[in-house]
C-alpha cells in the first residue's frame, strides 16, 4: 500500500478557518511533548503512515491514562481535535491551554448536543478527531467494552476511521495515581484506516463490535513487540 493514503470522498461542507495562533501553538507544543515521551518512556510509534493525509478522520483508541491524548497527537503529522469536559473550561489554569488547542467542550452531565454538533462539523469539514469509545480510562490496563453510540460520529459524518491502540500508559500513570511514574515503556500503533464505503451498511452495533475487535488485535500486537 502507498505510504500516502487519501480519503475517497470530499468533505461535504466548507472547512472552517482556524486562527493562525492556534495552528502554530499546536505544532509548537508538539515538539516538547514528543521529546518528553521519548526521554522518559522510550515511546515507539507504528503505522503512522496509515493516517489518511486528508479528509475527515475519526481516530478511535483504547484509553489508559491522561497521557493518551497528547501521546497520540504527538505521533501524527496531522492536527488532531480533542474533546474535553465542559467543566475544564472553568479552570483558570487549564482553560487557556485547552482553548489554544481548540478543544471541543463536552457536557457530560447532559446529552452533550453542542459538543456532538461541533464534532460533526469538524469531521465533515475534513478534520481529524480523537475519541475513546470505552468512555473512560481503564481500571486494569485491558480494553473495556465500547459504549453504545460511540461510533455514531463516524456514520453520521461519513468519514474514515483510524483504529489505534496504545500500551504502557496504564503502567506509567493509571487512574489510581495522582502523579505519573517518570519512567517506562510506551508503544502506540495505528492500524489500517476503515473508509465509509466499507462500513456504510453496518449498524452502529456491528461497527462497534468490528472496531473493538480490530483495536484488541492491535493491542495484542503491541504486547508482542
Amino acid at each position: 500500500m502507498s505510504s500516502e493514503i487519501k480519503q475517497s470522498s470530499k468533505p461535504p461542507i466548507k472547512p472552517r478557518s482556524i486562527p493562525l495562533s492556534k495552528r502554530l501553538f499546536y505544532y509548537l507544543v508538539r515538539f516538547p511533548i514528543c521529546l518528553f515521551f521519548m526521554l522518559f518512556y522510550r515511546v515507539r510509534y507504528y503505522g503512522t503512515n496509515n493516517m489518511p493525509e486528508s479528509g475527515g478522520v475519526l481516530v478511535v483508541c483504547n484509553h489508559q491514562s491522561h497521557f493518551d491524548p497528547p501521546l497520540i497527537g504527538g505521533g501524527l503529522r496531522r492536527r488532531l481535535n480533542y474533546l474535553a469536559r465542559k467543566s475544564l473550561f472553568n479552570s483558570a489554569a487549564f482553560a487557556w491551554l485547552i482553548r489554544m488547542l481548540d478543544a471541543i467542550p463536552l457536557d457530560l452531565n447532559g446529552i452533550g448536543f453542542e459538543g456532538i454538533k461541533e464534532s460533526l462539523k469538524r469531521l465533515r469539514g475534513g478534520e481529524a478527531l480523537l475519541i475513546f469509545p470505552e468512555g473512560g480510562r481503564t481500571f486494569d490496563g485491558e480494553i473495556a467494552d465500547f459504549k453504545e453510540g460511540a461510533l455514531t460520529l463516524a456514520q453520521r459524518s461519513q468519514t474514515a476511521i483510524l483504529p489505534t491502540a496504545l500500551d504502557g500508559c496504564f503502567q506509567a500513570w493509571n487512574r489510581k495515581n495522582k502523579m505519573p511514574y517518570l519512567w517506562g515503556k510506551i508503544r502506540v500503533i495505528f492500524g489500517k484506516p476503515l473508509f465509509y464505503e466499507e462500513f456504510k451498511d453496518l449498524s452502529e452495533a456491528e461497527l462497534r463490535n468490528l472496531l473493538e475487535c480490530k483495536i484488541k488485535e492491535l493491542f495484542a500486537e503491541l504486547k508482542a513487540k
